[in-house]
């Protein structure tokens, strides 16, 4: 008996972690659950796609047209150093450090500046 009960309980668990997950139907949450949580899946991706534009934005902001080119280059063959860079760009721009657009040049100081950071990270690991 207590292993039926246990049963139903893993069973309740797996299904509340897919809803919020949005992977696979609730089998006990019902229709409203399942609407619910689609609801809050298109919230999820308009605020991702909300924030993605404002990233780009910002973005075109700082970086002059051939460092907005290069990193572009540099996001298709690494994508996370090349979001490294951008989210530093970003907070030196928050932080008020950016006083006119970057450069090529100085993107590539950027650069050196993320890989000495990823190499003194893997080096600690």
């Amino acid at each position: 008996m207590e292993d039926d009960e246990l049963e139903q309980i893993r069973a309740r668990r797996m299904a509340e972690l897919r809803a919020q997950s949005g992977t696979g139907p609730s089998s006990m949450g019902g229709l409203p659950s399942g609407m619910s949580a689609g609801k809050k899946d298109e919230e999820e991706k308009a605020k991702k796609s909300q924030m993605e534009e404002m990233r780009r934005t910002m973005l075109i902001q700082i970086l002059d047209g051939e460092a907005r080119e290069r990193l572009s280059r540099i996001a298709i063959v690494k994508a996370d150093k090349a979001r490294a860079v951008e989210d530093l760009l970003i907070r030196m721009a928050q932080g008020g450090q950016v006083r006119s657009k970057i450069t090529e040049k100085q993107l590539i100081e950027l650069l050196e500046q993320v890989n000495q950071q990823t190499k003194h990270e893997t080096k600690i690991v």
